[in-house]
């Protein structure tokens, strides 16, 4: 069935900042890869769909920006950044960040990954961790919303290099694999029940303004811990979307944000690095 004709009672917005090569990465190596990759989801019950793009109008039109018609958090000036943010936090939305810092992966093979049907294991993998927040928290409230079990709309932004429907063939992957309970990891796993191959899909940034959201969200979160990329370190817009950031068992840490490796401490990060995170309730004490 074509996804146009699919019911769903959510749509979650997904984007990234960063990128997902491993075999440089700084500040390891000078000229590396990014040192992390950020993903995002802005997530928000379906029948808000259609308010979207005059969300993102009335943001634009808000911060006074004439050359632009969409929403794009390179091109904003540190105080817009703020005030986007605080417009983001206050619509009916619920949003999340995956934040992975790739320097232990630095050259790192996965051959249980590398098994699965896919040339992008890694990107694949953090679409994963997002994936299994994302589900829990749809699978925690559908029958609140809608009295009955829906299913989630996934719309990726599209980036060069990144094949989506392999993202979307390693979601049916990984639901066989939980059929016939041979899933690694068990922490925690996506709601399968929750997607639909059918209901994914890839869009150029600018043609989606829920996308131009997720774009914030990630872009705002690699600004706070990328203090030694080429941008300007800052952790206000980042820290400007806590109304919407997901808690679980009443925090923040692991659910609406997640730090990966785990246990924090194995990031090895740097103090200022920490800050955002320390924000949201994570301890890097080794116990």
């Amino acid at each position: 069935m074509p996804s146009s004709e699919k019911e769903y009672g959510y749509i979650a917005y997904i984007d990234e900042a960063g990128d997902p090569g491993l075999k440089r990465v700084r500040p390891i190596d000078q000229n590396g890869a990014s040192e992390w990759l950020v993903l995002s989801a802005v997530v928000m019950q379906a029948k808000r769909e259609p308010d979207v793009l005059g969300w993102t109008r009335g943001i634009i039109s808000n911060l006074g920006v004439k050359q632009r018609h969409d929403l794009h958090y390179r091109t904003l000036s540190p105080t817009r950044k703020i005030s986007a943010g605080e417009q983001i936090a206050a619509l009916p939305v619920r949003a999340f960040a995956i934040c992975s810092n790739k320097k232990n992966m630095r050259g790192y093979q996965n051959p249980r990954a590398e098994k699965t049907p896919s040339q992008q294991w890694y990107y694949n993998f953090c679409i994963r961790l997002l994936l299994e927040r994302v589900t829990a928290f749809c699978a925690a409230r559908t029958v609140k919303d809608h009295g009955e079990s829906k299913l989630i709309k996934i719309e990726f932004s599209e980036r060069g290099g990144i094949r989506y429907s392999q993202t979307a063939a390693y979601q049916y992957y990984l639901r066989q694999q939980q059929q016939g309970g041979q899933i690694y990891l068990k922490k925690r796993e996506p709601v399968m029940s929750m997607l639909d191959w059918d209901l994914m899909a890839a869009h150029p940034h600018q043609e989606r303004a829920g996308l131009q959201l997720a774009d914030y969200v990630a872009s705002a979160f690699y600004q706070a811990i990328d203090c030694g990329g080429p941008g300007v370190w800052d952790l206000e817009p980042a820290k400007s979307l806590a109304p919407i950031l997901p808690k679980e068992a009443g925090l923040h840490r692991d659910f609406g944000v997640a730090l990966f490796p785990t246990p924090a401490w194995r990031a090895d990060l740097t103090a200022d690095q920490k800050r955002i995170f320390e924000f949201y309730g994570y301890d890097f004490a080794r116990w």
